[in-house]
């Protein structure tokens, strides 16, 4: 009986300890810092981003000897924002762009001097390392009224779907790295949309008067080129090429779009963007107005730019 009795107060001590011990280990494994094993990180699948400037001017002019605008302000804007997703052979590429400007003078008046937003989404499925079977949607108009003034004459041109650009095509994507694209099809539909008849009727754009739309069958090639070469240097560029079967194939509907930004400090840059369009079906140019021609818009700006 005594053994046992001087035996428990041992045996007890030992369960004390041991449970002591169970307590700082469990203390320690909570403490401790967990690292992700790499093989079961899972890739991030989308990628988003863009850039938004905005630009402004202003002058005034009182008792000036040389002349000029008494007063005058500007205003341009530009963003361009893209998503990205990709999982295993599929890609699916997205990106918009919108340009709006307004400039305010005291001899012309109000007016704006760039008009346009532009959505392009291509889906592809890789075939090898370069090259994807692509479809494409395109969809091209500007938001407000427009206006031409021949011989300062102020004349209704342009509105909210009128005119408005739908693409749509099948072909082969070729990406030879991340910053160039070349897209090919011979099998394209474009609609091109007037939704007022009043433009139709005196700029019919391909569209009868009277009529609000108009489908044309043909080739479709575009080719784009999008980089950052540094912190401070960004350029991005495409072109549209169109051959309608139905009418003039031989001439070959063009839209070109070029914007490059420089960072002069960590939110104002410069940015220059021009654009260049011939459409075969635009005849309001020459001497009589009834022919086509290479249309031009340059903007060179100054002002804040930041990152999506």
């Amino acid at each position: 009986m005594k053994k046992i009795l001087f035996l428990f107060p041992l045996l007890f001590s030992s369960l004390l300890f041991a449970q002591d011990e169970n307590i700082k280990n469990l203390q320690s494994e909570a403490n401790k810092t967990i690292k992700k094993n790499p093989e079961d990180t899972i890739p991030e699948k989308w990628k988003l981003g863009g850039i938004f400037s905005l630009n402004l001017s202003q002058g005034s002019l009182s008792n000036w000897a040389a002349g000029g605008e008494k007063f005058s302000l500007s205003v341009n804007t530009f963003i361009n924002a893209y998503a990205f997703y990709q999982k295993g052979k599929h890609s699916w590429d997205n990106n918009f762009a919108a340009n709006f400007g307004y400039i305010n003078t005291t001899s012309l008046g109000s007016r704006k001097n760039d008009d346009r937003f532009d959505f392009l989404s291509k889906y592809g499925f890789s075939l090898n390392k370069h090259f994807n079977l692509a479809t494409l949607v395109n969809f091209r108009s500007q938001f407000v009224k427009g206006y031409t003034y021949p011989q300062n004459v102020k004349t209704y041109a342009s509105d909210f779907l009128s005119p408005a650009y739908l693409v749509v095509s099948q072909g082969m994507d070729y990406r030879p790295d991340n910053y160039f694209s070349f897209f090919l099809s011979p099998v394209t539909s474009r609609w091109v949309f007037v939704a007022d008849t009043a433009i139709s009727a005196k700029i019919d754009y391909g569209v009868k008067p009277g009529h609000y739309n108009i489908n044309q069958n043909g080739a479709f090639a575009t080719i784009g080129y999008k980089r950052s070469f540094n912190k401070y240097l960004a350029y991005n560029a495409r072109v549209d090429l169109f051959s309608n079967y139905k009418k003039n194939p031989q001439n070959i509907d063009v839209f070109v779009t070029n914007t490059i930004s420089a960072k002069i400090a960590k939110v104002f840059a410069l940015s220059w963007n021009v654009d260049m369009i011939y459409d075969d079906d635009v005849k309001i140019f020459g001497k009589d107005e009834s022919s086509p021609a290479l249309q031009l818009k340059s903007i060179f700006g100054v002002g804040l730019q930041v990152k999506i």
